[in-house]
């Protein structure tokens, strides 16, 4: 084998080892991003508005009982209704909607002022069952992880899964989790 050869080897080589620590590299990374996201439990960057009934009187999110409803393009999105905020997802999706801050007011006052936060997750029917399952107490999870990084104790937040994972309406409406306050 002559120099040129052992000098090739060497160069294919050290690019080869170099091409797969760029790999490496950019699969960390994107896992990193992954497992640190909004999906993961990670706290999504939401911003927060004050709610306003006119120029002289201010009402807070505890105090409005009509149906609030935010929707997003792709799917997810948030309605408050009855003192119950519903989180829908779009299909696969863990992604909360933008708003999960202003949504959770009336639940992290609820908390304050001595009650528990229950929250619930539920799935559609579409694809296998145990997988929407795992994916809707993802769900719950992320909504649980925004609470308490809301400032709410981890105690004060349940996460129970439902009778009946499976939930109600069509598929958009069934992707979902409910929080509600008890006691």
């Amino acid at each position: 084998m002559s120099d040129d050869d052992s000098q090739q080897n060497f160069i294919l080589g050290f690019l080869l080892a170099l091409i797969a620590l760029v790999i490496f590299f950019v699969l960390g990374i994107v896992l990193w991003h992954k497992s640190h996201g909004p999906a993961a439990g990670g706290m999504p960057a939401v911003a927060v508005a004050a709610v306003s009934a006119g120029p002289a009187t201010t009402t807070t999110v505890a105090e409005v009982t009509e149906t609030v409803t935010v929707v997003i393009p792709d799917g997810a999105s948030i309605r408050v209704a009855d003192g119950v905020v519903n989180f829908y997802f779009a299909t696969g999706s863990a992604d909360l909607a933008p708003g999960a801050a202003e949504a959770l007011a009336a639940v992290i006052k609820g908390v304050e002022s001595g009650r528990k936060a229950v929250v619930s997750g539920f799935h559609d029917t579409t694809g296998d069952a145990a997988i929407n399952e795992q994916l809707a107490k993802k769900r719950a999870e992320t909504v649980r992880d925004v609470l308490v990084g809301l400032g709410v104790p981890a105690d004060k937040v349940d996460l129970q899964r439902p009778a009946i994972t499976a939930g109600s309406g069509n598929d958009a409406q069934a992707r979902r989790v409910e929080v509600k306050l008890v006691g």
